[in-house]
């Protein structure tokens, strides 16, 4: 993101867990929600509701939300991947 020149708004420290309710949260205020995991990327248009296939695929095996997670306009992408990055972020 530094060579992109792209200024977070807000950093969450890791001690900080998020869990189900705040990722649902998230997941409601999206209309485009990519989550990565690993090669595997899942994409869902969450429209104002938190599906639970989409709210599940944000979460760890620990029931916390997945790191990295950005939200950039309407889009929320957790987990990293390039390609992923590369298309949102150019």
């Amino acid at each position: 993101m530094d060579a992109k020149t792209i200024e977070p708004k807000e950093v969450v420290p890791a001690s900080r867990k998020l869990g189900r309710s705040d990722a649902a949260g998230i997941a409601k205020k999206a209309t485009r929600l990519i989550v990565a995991k690993g090669k595997k990327v899942d994409e869902f248009a969450p429209g104002g509701k938190a599906p639970k296939a989409a709210v599940d695929a944000m979460l760890g095996p620990t029931g916390n939300l997945r790191a990295p997670c950005l939200v950039a306009g309407k889009t929320v992408i957790v987990g990293f991947n390039e390609d992923v990055y590369s298309e949102i972020f150019g």
